[in-house]
């Protein structure tokens, strides 16, 4: 059974930073893109970032610039550094393996 748990969400100013983490658990595969989906209230749940296996990355537009998305496939963890925060960025932010296994979702507020 494969786990994913994220990590590092909470409040921060506009302007700040935040860093993600998630880790996947009970799989030894490497081979399989993971990545990072949000969902803000009253909306849908958008792709932020992904990330293959071979380390292609794919972000939505608006936060190209300023987000980065990288994994450690020996530790089976994929990050999610965000920068320059902006309000809008407020989210539930989940963590991905193949699009089949997600995690419980980690809340990011940016807010003064």
């Amino acid at each position: 059974q494969v786990q994913l748990v994220e990590s590092g969400g909470g409040l921060v100013q506009p302007g700040g930073s935040l860093r993600l983490s998630c880790a996947a658990s009970g799989t030894t595969d490497s081979i399989y893109t993971m990545g990072w989906y949000r969902q803000a209230p009253g909306k849908q749940r958008e792709l932020v970032a992904d990330i293959t296996s071979g380390g292609r990355t794919r972000y939505t537009d608006s936060v190209k610039g300023r987000f980065t998305i990288s994994r450690d496939n020996a530790k089976s963890t994929v990050y999610l550094q965000m920068n320059s925060l902006k309000p809008e960025d407020t989210a539930i932010y989940y963590c991905h393996r193949s699009y089949i296994y997600w995690g419980q979702g980690t809340q990011v507020t940016v807010s003064s």
